[in-house]
């Protein structure tokens, strides 16, 4: 079975980027000696899902920050990729849990963003979420969860809290 796993970052009012998209704020969080748990995370997964908006974001940064693990990009519109680890895909999540399955892929990151993040879980494909509460509000911009996603229980699996006052959350769906 695939499991689907967001892990992501937002303010403490519940959004992911200004409205813009812009996500500067992220980098005022915390020191470079501190990965609040990234690395171990990043080793556990196979491969990478992304929105065409979260992909082309990234890109913009300068140097490709996710190297040895196959990103699948989903996109309606044609986009080009330079790199042969990015996989620009029109599947539906369907078919591209299929191919997951077929490739032997069993752990998947969820980067983001909320389009994305709203059709995998109105079609229930996440397993898991792990949310990054950053001690900042923003008071407006582009929200974690977009309205009219089905309602789910989730079962709390651990907590994590960090000196500059950084609270990461493990849920898992399900009873």
């Amino acid at each position: 079975m695939v499991n689907i796993i967001l892990y992501i970052a937002c303010s403490f009012d519940g959004y992911i980027a200004r409205g813009d998209g812009n996500v500067e704020w992220l980098s005022r969080v915390g020191s470079a000696s501190q990965d609040y748990g990234f690395q171990n995370f990043y080793d556990s997964v196979d491969a990478l899902i992304m929105g065409r908006k979260t992909y082309q974001q990234l890109v913009g940064f300068g140097k490709w920050p996710y190297t040895g693990k196959p990103c699948y990009v989903i996109s309606r519109n044609f986009i080009e990729s330079r790199r042969p680890e990015v996989i620009v895909s029109s599947d539906d999540p369907a078919a591209l849990m299929m191919t997951f399955s077929e490739k032997r892929i069993n752990r998947v990151w969820l980067v983001g963003g909320d389009d994305i993040l709203k059709t995998f879980l109105n079609q229930e494909l996440v397993q898991e979420i792990i949310v990054s509460y950053i001690p900042l509000l923003l008071g407006d911009g582009i929200p974690l969860f977009q309205p009219g996603i089905p309602e789910r229980k989730l079962k709390l699996l651990s907590t994590e809290t960090y000196p500059n006052g950084l609270l990461q959350v493990h849920y898992r769906f399900g009873e």
